[in-house]
């Protein structure tokens, strides 16, 4: 028989042993169980769960390696950099005198930046003493600035005489290459008498089908410095264009009539011949603008009609402008011919202005008139580049003239 103190003695050490085992159960199984309900609550498969977590630490695990790999790359750009001023610091040393040390050598000096070359072009001359001829021959072309978007261009070769510039001759234009091979002659005749007056210009465009062709460079040669003895083959690399380039824009006739007593001037367009093709059919579609101006400021202007299709166009169409005395002294009249483009901005294809400011045929020709009252005084002119005019005039196109009667 157990003693009675006994049997409660084991009891109690049986109800100690007993509730540890039960809150060990307990701990080990309620994590597994919120778990299972947190993830039983999301409305995805348990598969698309498991995807997104790898997805996240993957993502984690790449933000640490990019966080590594700037902190090393930051470490070298100071090893660098700290390596760079050392050496710096030892060449500012190294000169033996004062001079040595504060004024750079030639070679060192930074002049700004080069311009960007326009490319070469290979070119032969040469000249018949007996049949005074000229050949030029159009070789190649080598390293030509890219003009389209594409880095390439659509050259060709445009070379004529000054100052004469009674023939321009073109090459064909090759498409999409920076080194185009043209193997082209074309002859002038040039007296001898001539010969070292003249200078020969080769001009390299880019074609463009539906705007302005560009001009890559250009090569002028002044034939006095050439050796006839001998056929001429050679590179040589293209300069910038000149700023206003004398080509061969066309010519215009037009009569003036000023009457004092009335105050009118008389503009009469007859024709223009010979216009620069502006289209891609080898045409244009001219029209004239008269335009007057005073004090630099734009005052009054008229055109004429349109002439489709021609680059001699026949006009015959007469302007009259109400001009004091006082005005006719200090006005300009501008003459331009614009090429008409319907999918485009109209294009002058060339300008020429005359009044007391004027040079040349253009002053000639405005002192007949004044020189001369109520009788028309007709002439041919050569058409000038847009840009060669506006520059001589300088425009200001803010102000306007508060004249009592605009006729606009």
């Amino acid at each position: 028989m157990v003693p009675e103190t006994a049997l409660s003695k084991n009891q109690t050490n049986t109800h100690t042993t007993v509730t540890p085992s039960i809150a060990f159960n307990t701990t080990t199984t309620a994590a597994p169980d919120i778990i299972t309900q947190w993830l039983n609550k999301i409305p995805l498969p348990r598969w698309a769960i498991y995807a997104i977590a790898a997805l996240i630490a993957l993502v984690f695990v790449i933000c640490l390696l990019c966080i590594c790999v700037k902190c090393c790359c930051r470490g070298k750009r100071r090893k660098r950099k700290k390596e760079k001023d050392e050496q710096i610091s030892l060449k500012s040393v190294s000169g033996a005198t004062t001079a040595a040390l504060v004024q750079p050598d030639v070679d060192d000096i930074d002049y700004g930046s080069a311009e960007k070359p326009k490319g070469r072009l290979l070119y032969s001359l040469e000249y018949n003493t007996q049949s005074t001829e000229l050949t030029v021959g159009v070789k190649e072309a080598a390293e030509l600035k890219a003009m389209d978007l594409g880095g390439t261009s659509d050259p060709y070769v445009k070379l004529y005489l000054l100052p004469n510039k009674s023939k321009v001759y073109e090459t064909k234009v090759f498409r999409k290459t920076l080194n185009p091979v043209f193997n082209e002659q074309f002859k002038f005749q040039v007296p001898h008498s001539e010969l070292n007056e003249s200078t020969l210009v080769m001009q390299v465009y880019d074609f463009n089908r539906f705007s302005k062709h560009d001009i890559i460079g250009e090569l002028r040669l002044q034939l006095s410095t050439v050796d006839w003895n001998h056929v001429i083959e050679e590179w040589k690399d293209l300069n910038e264009a000149s700023k206003f380039e004398q080509e061969n824009l066309g010519d215009i006739c037009f009569s003036l009539r000023y009457v004092p007593t009335s105050s009118k001037l008389t503009v009469i367009i007859l024709e223009a011949k010979n216009l620069k093709k502006m289209d891609t059919g080898g045409l244009s579609d001219p029209y004239v603008k008269v335009q007057l101006i005073l004090d630099k400021k734009k005052w009054k202007k008229k055109k004429t009609t349109l002439k489709k299709q021609t680059l001699n166009p026949y006009f015959n169409e007469s302007f009259t402008f109400e001009v004091s005395f006082n005005q006719i002294q200090k006005v300009q009249l501008v003459i331009s011919v614009w090429d008409h483009d319907k999918m485009t901005k109209n294009e002058a294809i060339g300008k020429i202005f005359l009044g007391c400011d004027a040079t040349g045929n253009q002053l000639r020709h405005w002192a007949d008139m004044l020189s001369n009252p109520r009788r028309p005084v007709a002439q041919w002119h050569s058409l000038q580049s847009a840009e060669q005019v506006d520059s001589t005039l300088a425009l200001k196109h803010t102000l306007k003239i508060p004249f009592a009667n605009k006729n606009f």
